[in-house]
């Protein structure tokens, strides 16, 4: 063994936070490094305010991480110099830091999939996953080279910190050694409230997450400050939803109301099918049909079918997710309850009434059905298909033949999307229905049969977006030959945006778009380009709109089909609000807009027009949208009353 050296046993402490914070400031760097493609306006003065900024954070999550270390350490009083109190002390100490570096290096690859950090919330998105450990396997030996480093930083960590052992202070009287032990654990208690808060003044409030907007230009370098570990402990036992009161009740009715009034001209609704697709990462930037000029006119996208399609469609070529992870999605696209602050599926109200697509059309006669081919429970999908009312759910355990499995997420699209086509062939009509579709995810892998049949692109998904728009093309080759198919409003949409490998696609902007097609067989005007905002909130009211729906309800989305609807969108980005309207961009943090872009003259988003633009309208419409959305969750007020 290497020859280590004595200091002071509290010098110990000092070294080894010096040491700590040193090594969180290389693992700032590595996740900078991993994503520069989707950090555009990083320069080196900004990244040193960051790598400055980011020491407060660090600090503060280091505090918590090594609490129980530094009490257990000090408390032992001259048994520290006991090699079995050494190996007592050390193992804390390297358990805990080894989680918070583990916690940071999983960020490197798991923030190119919701761009934040990882919160607290985290547990509740993968907690219904029956299969977490293969899941877990499966990652690991995708990104060996996360693992790897982890591993060789671990290993450096480790050499480095036992480099130094306690040199016990030289007091003989016992009494007086233990006073100074309790003084020391009393200074760094003072000294650790302080960190932890982020100052010793009276007015500083504990540092947060917001707090990392003081040292940058754009919201979306928040994550380059913080650490995933402060990210964790400052969201437990948090509440999503803050209730405001902006304005009085009769203002907040004239700015914005999401009760959608009856339509007087509406007596009967008309008894057309739905279906609706919610495809898994099936981003904007996918679809040669919504981007037309990328690369210069010459762009083929992965999506021969749905561009096919795209013809014979009404697409929306300016749509955006409410959402960046696949269980904000289903509120989004099927309740029109975007997904703010917190999804709404793990928040504390998750069990308030919501009218959705399938109750209200069930209200009307409809059948409802929804098809999920992973293990029922996963993502917990059955249990918001009964919250919004679906009469029927479908998943892996109706579907029955695991010879389909794909051995990770369920059973492969080609074949789930026939079952699919011929389940609702057999429902009673009128009925709605809705899948979400599941290979195009990681591990970016397509059944045997199809390897090599499709572009493998740019990047390992595109195989993927191949392979499940063939499948929906087998899907649709198979209901043309249907009676009920000439009679049913098809809806296809994406759950949420992935990082693909345009520029265009890697601002904060478009890192929420997607598409958003309506195809009627036997409805030729339902065809076109619409090149306004649209978000999936907003398909919802659209549908029903579409089909003569003429009672009051609750949704945050706009008709797309009403001309006098002001269109807008609405997300939650890196702790902020992120509207967009007109054609302008906004960020506000719940009290104020703290930043603005022209996304036509400015689309990588380098100049603030704050300053010298009045936004206003921006502000009054995010502050009534974000005061009736938080304070309808609270009251569960979700609904309109009959």
């Amino acid at each position: 063994m290497k020859k280590r050296f004595e200091v002071n046993e509290y010098l110990i402490i000092v070294y080894r936070f010096i040491l700590l914070m040193l090594i969180y400031s290389i693992l700032r760097v590595s996740f900078y490094l991993f994503n520069t493609d989707l950090f555009h306006n990083v320069t080196p003065q900004s990244f040193a305010l960051m790598m400055w900024g980011g020491l407060r954070f660090d600090l503060s999550a280091l505090i918590y991480l090594n609490l129980l270390y530094v009490v257990v350490y000090v408390l032992s009083f001259r048994a520290k110099s006991n090699i079995i109190m050494q190996r007592v002390t050390n193992g804390i100490f390297f358990v805990f830091n080894a989680i918070g570096i583990a916690a940071n290096c999983c960020d490197f690859i798991y923030y190119r999939f919701i761009l934040k950090r990882t919160t607290f919330n985290v547990k509740d998105i993968f907690a219904n996953e029956s299969n977490m450990l293969s899941l877990c396997g499966q990652f690991l030996i995708d990104y060996w080279y996360v693992l790897l480093y982890f591993v060789l930083l671990m290993v450096i960590f480790v050499k480095v910190t036992l480099l130094l052992k306690p040199k016990l202070t030289p007091l003989r009287n016992n009494i007086a050694y233990g006073t100074v032990g309790v003084a020391v654990l009393a200074l760094i208690a003072f000294l650790s409230v302080g960190g932890i808060r982020g100052g010793f003044k009276h007015s500083t409030r504990p540092i947060t997450l917001s707090n990392a907007a003081a040292y940058v230009s754009s919201p979306e370098e928040c994550a380059i400050v913080l650490n995933t570990p402060f990210s964790i402990i400052r969201t437990i036992g948090k509440k999503s939803f803050v209730k405001y009161e902006f304005y009085s009740p009769d203002e907040l009715e004239q700015i914005y109301t999401p009760v959608h009034a009856a339509k007087p001209d509406s007596v009967h609704i008309r008894q057309m099918n739905v279906v609706i697709f919610i495809l898994e990462s099936f981003s904007r930037e996918f679809m040669a049909s919504f981007n037309p000029d990328l690369e210069g006119g010459n762009y083929k996208g992965y999506t021969p079918f749905i561009d096919s399609l795209a013809q014979h469609s009404l697409i929306f070529t300016h749509a955006f997710a409410n959402g960046r992870k696949s269980i904000d999605a289903m509120p989004s696209v099927l309740a029109s309850v975007p997904s703010l602050t917190l999804p709404y599926v793990v928040s504390e109200y998750s069990n308030n009434k919501v009218n959705s697509i399938a109750s209200l059309l069930g209200n009307e006669g409809y059948t409802t059905a929804f098809f999920h081919g992973a293990p029922n429970g996963s993502m917990g999908f059955d249990a918001f298909a009964k919250i919004a009312k679906f009469q029927q759910y479908r998943g892996k355990n109706e579907y029955g033949n695991d010879d389909d499995f794909d051995g990770m997420w369920g059973i492969w699209d080609d074949k789930f999307f026939q079952y699919y086509a011929n389940e609702i062939g057999k429902l009673p009509q009128p009925f709605c229905t809705a899948l979400f579709s599941l290979s195009s995810h990681h591990p970016f892998r397509v059944p045997a049969r199809y390897e090599g049949v499709f572009p493998k692109g740019n990047i390992p998904l595109h195989q993927c977006i191949g392979y499940s728009d063939n499948a929906l093309r087998m899907f649709f080759d198979n209901v043309r030959q249907q009676p009920w198919f000439s009679n049913t409003l098809f809806v296809i949409t994406a759950d949420h945006n992935i990082p693909g490998d345009h520029d265009e696609y890697k601002t904060n902007a478009n890192a929420f778009a997607i598409p958003i097609i309506f195809y009627c067989p036997s409805d030729t005007s339902l065809v076109g380009r619409d090149e306004r905002l649209a978000q999936q909130a907003d398909i919802m009211p659209s549908v029903l709109s579409y089909l003569g729906y003429n009672k009051p309800f609750v949704s945050f989305g706009s008709d797309l089909f009403d001309e006098s609807q002001q269109r807008f969108v609405v997300n939650y980005n890196t702790d902020v609000y992120q509207i967009y309207m007109n054609d302008t961009i906004a960020y506000f943090d719940g009290k104020q807009i703290t930043a603005a872009y022209d996304l036509n003259a400015d689309p990588k988003l380098e100049h603030n027009i704050l300053p010298h633009s009045d936004i206003s309208n921006i502000e009054q419409k995010i502050k009534a949208y974000v005061q009736q959305y938080n304070n309808r969750m609270i009251t569960d007020n979700l609904t309109v009353d009959k």
